[in-house]
């Protein structure tokens, strides 16, 4: 298709998740509309969401956050089933494995008002105290823990299935997919009217959509639009215990260690905030060592013998104003670019519901199924910060 010569409805910039879920609903909502997604690698060996765990959890306080992984999680446990194609199933390999949020005495209180939110806006949150804990996970160390809220309904699925699923299942249904960077873009008044494409293409639309990630604040900066996500690297890895410790939810603590059973093994790793930020996917192998293996085999003492047998890199889309995604459009400037971005980890779980909810400002003008006002762009531009209360 020669898309110098092409204009399209919506134009998706980034075709990751995000951007895929995007598509989706879109077509889904109006089986009509022209649909393009530009993705400069279609192997996506960068893509964030492939590069994760594949979380999903309801331990939220954002009110928006916990409605976008309710009906997230029910998508994703419904995927395999919903979006297969002719030509392409949809497998996404859910584990309802449960979350397991842990805290110190001094936040107990907190974490017992959260659940209590969480519980009222329809999430499962079981709260355990340092024994009950103990009980149910007896290879854990409790003596310096004041509760646990365990969410059993939570898990975690296979991110590069629910990514392919997304991208099949929109391009079934009319998407189009071009590979492509693109590097600059026109405006004219009040509308975004066309974006550059690296290999010299032209792609034109009534209606452009940010979904580019890490990528995101430096593709906003192409429409003049200042949004405030950086790239930052964080790993994970994958390790085994010196002795058995058994079956595990995944487990998160306020030092952002996080990590879960993975086949013989686990998956995880933790966060460092401070991480300086940059498009840097090089791998630091004495991390483990160093940070995560102190504080796991503190919090499990089977892993003072752990082995560390792969670690990898990827990088988080940080929103620096509040940590929340930015969803919504420009109203203030350019009304007909719309931003998905910003997660700064919580992507891949809430790429259902982001989709879906972009979709409906684009086809109806308004939200309708979830109300995503307070996470839109004017917080930005008003530099008031939505952050969330619990366990980032």
């Amino acid at each position: 298709m020669n898309t110098t010569q092409k204009k399209f409805d919506v134009a998706v910039i980034g075709g990751g998740v995000i951007g895929s879920a995007v598509a989706y609903f879109l077509l889904k909502q109006d089986p009509q509309l022209s649909v393009c997604v530009m993705e400069p690698d279609p192997t996506y060996e960068y893509a964030s969401a492939l590069r994760s765990s594949g979380g999903c959890r309801v331990q939220f306080t954002g009110e928006e956050n916990i409605a976008m992984s309710l009906f997230s999680i029910d998508f994703i446990k419904n995927f395999e089933r919903t979006m297969s194609t002719g030509k392409h199933p949809a497998h996404v390999d859910w584990v309802e494995g449960g979350y397991l949020f842990i805290v110190p005495p001094e936040h107990a209180a907190q974490l017992e008002k959260n659940a209590a939110f969480q519980r009222s806006r329809g999430a499962t949150v079981e709260l355990l105290s340092p024994s009950e804990l103990k009980d149910r996970f007896p290879a854990m160390h409790v003596g310096d823990l004041g509760a646990g809220a365990h969410t059993p309904h939570d898990g975690w699925c296979d991110p590069n299935g629910l990514l392919w699923g997304f991208r099949h299942k929109a391009v079934d249904l009319g998407a189009v997919y071009i590979a492509a960077r693109v590097v600059g873009a026109e405006t004219s008044g009040v509308k975004a009217v066309s974006v550059r494409l690296d290999d010299g293409a032209t792609v034109r639309a009534d209606a452009f959509v940010n979904a580019t990630g890490a990528w995101s604040g430096d593709v906003a900066k192409m429409f003049g639009m200042n949004l405030p996500v950086s790239p930052m690297r964080r790993f994970e890895h994958y390790f085994t215990p010196g002795t058995k410790v058994g079956h595990l939810p995944y487990v998160k603590d306020l030092s952002r260690l996080a990590f879960r059973s993975e086949g013989q093994g686990y998956s995880g790793g933790l966060v460092d905030g401070s991480a300086a930020r940059g498009y840097n996917f090089e791998v630091d192998h004495d991390y483990f060592e160093n940070v995560v293996w102190p504080a796991v085999a503190h919090r499990f003492p089977a892993f003072e013998a752990a082995k560390c047998h792969r670690t990898w890199s990827g990088l988080y889309e940080v929103n620096e104003l509040d940590g929340n995604a930015v969803i919504g459009a420009w109203n203030s400037r350019l009304p007909n670019l719309y931003t998905v971005a910003g997660f700064s980890g919580h992507g891949m779980m809430h790429a259902p519901a982001a989709g879906l909810a972009i979709a409906e400002l684009i086809v109806k003008g308004r939200y309708e199924t979830l109300d995503l006002t307070r996470l839109g762009y004017e917080r930005v531009e008003n530099n008031r910060p939505y952050p969330e209360l619990g366990i980032l």
